[in-house]
């Protein structure tokens, strides 16, 4: 379900780039996330009492997320190569990995990412420029965020049901600003279907999957098979943009990966007194 969730997210993330020239990465955004909020709500008709306001608070807390991964994301696929926006998503994750394991071996990680992310800079990604790479950053310390609230709503709400009012937060967010921003673009026929296409592919069935699979797999292995995004990527952008990629650059993604899933591999370091319940709170939450 991760592996076809990943491919699904960057194989719409690549149609979107090509709606770009006509609503706008901020339209794209608002498209997506209504449509897929509209499908959502319609297929799981989610209830709305019932709930505790620390369970509301987690729902919403994921449309935030939601909202602003995708908006940040799309910002910097607007500007660089979707393979390498993507690589740069992944730190975020990364990061929090290493520094919750507070292990030497983790160095090492941090030191294969940085290597890998200095190849991506320097390889010849004529595109790269910082406000692109600033925005695949931003974006992946929200993708932080997605994993553990996506895990937390799976746990509260039945189905798929959190997830579908999470969309819904996040669709109510992001119209408002794209149609001041983009006004009558969003209105073309043309628009609106590729609109609602890359709902389906980027939104609505890879959440679902990533949701479902969270509910049967630890945290931690979730994040390793994250690890593959860039792959899909690099794929993606290669078949639907012809963005192709040097060796060079495919050995900088190939660092980026083995160091997230070694850090997320490598067991936290707990403290002496650390009471063996307590074990699973210690985790990184990636």
């Amino acid at each position: 379900m991760v592996c076809a969730g990943a491919l699904s997210l960057q194989f719409g993330a690549a149609v979107a780039a090509l709606l770009f020239p006509r609503a706008g990465a901020i339209g794209v955004v608002a498209m997506r996330l209504t449509f897929s909020a509209l499908i959502m709500l319609a297929l799981c008709r989610p209830r709305l009492r019932g709930y505790t306001r620390t369970d509301w608070t987690a729902a919403v807390g994921l449309g935030l997320a939601l909202g602003a991964m995708n908006t940040l994301i799309y910002q910097a696929i607007a500007r660089i190569p979707l393979g390498a926006a993507v690589t740069l998503e992944l730190l975020g994750p990364l990061v929090l990995s290493v520094v919750a394991a507070r292990r030497a071996v983790s160095l090492l990680w941090a030191a294969l990412a940085l290597t890998g992310v200095y190849l991506l800079g320097s390889s010849g990604f004529s595109e790269l420029n910082f406000t692109g790479v600033g925005f695949a950053l931003a974006a992946g310390a929200t993708w932080v965020a997605y994993i553990m609230l996506n895990a937390r709503v799976g746990a509260r709400f039945p189905k798929a049901d959190g997830l579908a009012l999470a969309m819904g937060v996040a669709a109510l967010i992001s119209a408002p600003v794209a149609v001041v921003s983009t006004g009558t673009a969003l209105l073309d026929p043309v628009t609106l279907a590729l609109g609602a296409a890359v709902a389906v592919l980027s939104s609505g069935l890879p959440y679902t999957l990533d949701l479902f699979a969270l509910r049967r797999l630890p945290q931690a292995t979730f994040a390793v098979l994250m690890s593959l995004m860039p792959v899909a990527a690099a794929t993606a952008g290669f078949v639907v943009l012809g963005q192709g990629m040097e060796p060079l650059e495919l050995l900088a993604v190939a660092l980026v990966i083995a160091a997230s899933v070694g850090a997320v591999r490598t067991e936290p370091r707990t403290g002496p007194r650390t009471a063996p319940a307590h074990g699973a709170d210690a985790a990184p939450p990636t």
